[in-house]
């Protein structure tokens, strides 16, 4: 893939508008389009159909987590929306994973969020830390037919080991040098991430909320087109 491919560019907005101006903006300078639960409960499952037909690829940002019935029933309705990647909770279990695996969309099993820092899963009841976690996590994904998870770039190398080189990891929790982490703790830079072996990044605030997100992106491009 080509840097720009890697770039997931988050858009947490709420408007249609401001869907369309960032489309606008940022087209040909992000490889695909995150929409998450603000714009897909803002907005619905129309506007994925819109970014869809201007030819964007997108990554609904769904975070799945039910029974496998009900689970495997909305992959299916994320597939006829035409979204090229989805989520599910990795912690749902083997046979949630399983019913959820799917041949036309990326299915990614969310390990561990990036705002959670061993502290905060020691507190939920997890024992482990967020880089053995996030392996154990990702090895049940594997095994139960997902071809990729979500992870932070700190746990890419353990769920690499684990995993193999072709399994898919997509890292958030990306932050250029000098931006504000917000609520992530556990970060890189794109340039970081994508020489940890991240496959894809997702970017968010610090291109949408920038004065100029185009100039952002590329910016993030070059970011990743420097790694040694």
């Amino acid at each position: 893939m080509q840097p720009r491919d890697r770039l997931v560019v988050a858009l947490d907005v709420s408007t249609r508008n401001d869907v369309l101006r960032l489309l606008d903006q940022l087209h040909d300078a992000a490889g695909v389009f995150k929409i998450g639960l603000q714009a897909f409960t803002a907005l619905g499952p129309s506007i994925v159909r819109e970014v869809v037909a201007r030819g964007e690829r997108v990554f609904l940002d769904l975070k799945i987590h039910d029974i496998p019935n009900t689970a495997s029933h909305a992959i299916h309705e994320v597939a006829s929306l035409g979204a090229s990647m989805t989520t599910v909770h990795a912690s749902g279990g083997e046979s949630m994973l399983r019913a959820c695996a799917h041949d036309s969309v990326l299915v990614l099993g969310v390990t561990v969020l990036t705002s959670l820092d061993d502290a905060s899963l020691q507190s939920v009841g997890f024992t482990d830390n967020a880089i053995d976690t996030a392996a154990r996590l990702a090895r049940l994904a594997q095994a139960s037919g997902l071809r990729g998870v979500v992870a932070s770039p700190h746990e890419i190398a353990a769920i690499r080991e684990a995993c193999g080189s072709d399994f898919v990891i997509l890292t958030p929790g990306i932050r250029p040098s000098g931006a504000d982490a917000g609520d992530q703790r556990r970060t890189m830079t794109p340039r970081e991430a994508i020489s940890a072996g991240a496959d894809y990044i997702v970017v968010g605030r610090p291109i949408t909320n920038a004065a100029n997100p185009r100039s952002a992106a590329l910016r993030v491009i070059d970011d990743m087109s420097s790694r040694a």
